[in-house]
This record gives structure tokens, sequence and C-alpha cells, in this order.
């Protein structure tokens, strides 16, 4: 049987997990599953498949080579309730990395994500109501307690989404003396971006056979105008970036607010809506009073 992952990147969604999942792939002495998100943890019909599923994705791991996986579901309470406990079955001194960004810009680029996969179909502001998830996932120190509370803060490393892309470098050093990797990691910076959203197309499964069709592609080329595939490519993509109303807005900061001042006293910043950006990329973060991890202050 494989060995179990040495580190996990556990979200939060939308906070460019893959593109650090991607970093991390390229480093000698790294190795990260080819299935981005296994969500085993999470997901009843993923852990369903037993234990030795999940580690066959590791079976490919050089010798020596330090394993990870990033499964962004795995901080999604109360989505998936069960999904720590789990971990702590199985690997109990796993280190975890969270990624965060401003708790609104977050929101609102898994609302166009949720859009493009047609879980919601309403306007961003009637779908805050409808999917409460979009707020909870936001509520980072909500999503990290619990994680605290099984595994201690010294295994659990912050990293700022504004941090990582404004210093790289900096943040992927970060990462892996955190993790334990003993080489020179090397931030790519031809490797495309992948947090890239706003102008997803939504799913469609006949108009994807017909586009991907190799059979129909010298059909589309000889018969159908590009400016015609263009608007008929448009139909289906989100035309701009969602608008939350002001009296949203001013709601939204006040929920986050009182989340974000729990975040900052655990790692001694002053932290509201209005800062996070600049506080985030001041200087990178660590949890204080790491000797009392295991009394952090409830929410």
């Amino acid at each position: 049987m494989s060995k179990p992952p040495d580190f996990m990147i556990i979200g939060a969604m939308k906070c460019a997990t893959s593109t650090l999942h991607e970093q991390l792939a390229i480093q000698p002495g790294i190795f990260m599953t080819e299935l981005k998100e296994p969500n085993f943890f999470s997901d009843d019909d993923q852990y369903a498949k037993g234990i030795e599923w999940y580690l066959s994705h590791f079976e490919s791991a050089p010798v020596g080579a330090l394993r990870g996986e990033s499964s962004t579901h795995y901080t999604k309470l109360p989505t998936y309730p069960k999904t720590i406990e789990r971990i702590k079955q199985h690997r109990p001194d796993v280190k975890l990395i969270y990624v965060m960004r401003h708790p609104i810009d977050r929101l609102v680029s898994q609302y166009i994500h949720e859009w493009t996969q047609r879980v919601i179909s309403v306007d961003i502001n009637r779908a805050i109501a409808k999917h409460p998830e979009l707020i909870e996932y936001s509520r980072y120190s909500r999503q990290l307690e619990p994680y605290f509370e099984a595994f201690g803060r010294e295994r659990v490393l912050p990293v700022f989404f504004e941090r990582a892309i404004k210093f790289p470098q900096q943040e992927l050093d970060r990462v892996c003396q955190f993790i334990g990797y003993a080489g020179q990691p090397v931030w790519d910076t031809q490797l495309s971006a992948q947090n890239v959203s706003v102008e997803r197309m939504r799913k469609s499964n006949w108009r994807d056979f017909l586009v991907e069709a190799p059979l129909l592609s010298d059909l589309r080329k000889q018969f159908v105008p590009k400016n015609f595939r263009n608007w008929a490519k448009s139909l289906w993509t989100m035309k701009k970036k969602p608008e939350l109303q002001p009296e949203q807005i001013e709601r939204l900061k006040a929920i986050f607010d009182e989340d974000l001042t729990v975040l900052g006293s655990w790692l001694g910043l002053e932290l509201s809506c209005d800062n996070f950006k600049a506080v985030a990329q001041a200087s990178p973060p660590n949890w204080v009073n790491i000797a009392s991890a295991k009394s952090s202050p409830k929410v």
C-alpha cells in the first residue's frame, strides 16, 4: 500500500489553490496527485471507495518525495461535516495549508464558478440568500477552528492569496519550508494562472459535443463564420462581473468583519474587509501564541 500524503492544501475555494498545487508539483522531490481534488475525506461517495483507492493516487510518487494533495471541499463546513474526523483518523500528523483571500472577492468568484456549473442560476444578490454556503466558505475562522482543535495551530499554515500574488516566490518558499522541503523551490512564471473565472462558459453538454467533436471541426470552420461562432459562444458566457448592491456589501462587511476580528486575533493582526488586502500583502501571516494552540478562541 502506498504511503499517505505528508501535506494537504485544504482551501479555501477560489483562492488560487490550483495554482499552488501546480507550482508545488513541478518542484523536484515533491509529488502532487494528478487528480487535483480527490475530496476523499469530505465527500461520502469518494470516502466509500476506501482508503486503498485514495492511497493509489500516491503510488507513482518517487521514493523519498514529499506527497501532497489539494481538496477545497475540506474547508466547506457545514456542507461536509465528517471531513476533519476522517483526516484525523487516517492522517493525524498531516500538515495543512489554508489559503485566504478577501472574503467578498472569494464569494464573488465562487458565485461565478457555481453559475458556470449551473448550480446557481439567479442574480448574485438573490443567490446569497438562497445559497448560504457563499458566505459560510468565506468565514475563515469558522472553517479553521475545528482544525486547530483536532491538529493544533502548528500544523496549519495560513497563506494570504493577495500576498501570494504579489510575492509568489517568497510565499512558495514559506510553504516549502512548512512542509519540510529540503530543496530550493522556484516559482515558474510561465505556468498560467488557474484562478481566472470571469469569462468562463456555462456548462452545456450538447454545445460541448458540437464544439469539441473532431469530425465537426472542419465543417464549422468552412461553413460557420467566425463572428457567428463568437456570437453563439457569448450566449453561454457571463457578460460582466456580478455586481453586489451597496446594501448587500454593507451587510457582508458586517458579517465578515466579525469573523475577521477572530482571525486577526489569531494572527496578531487588525483585520477587516476594508484593510484586508493591504494587511494581507504587508507581511506573511503566522499564528500567535503557538504554545497555546489547543486553546484557540471560540468563534
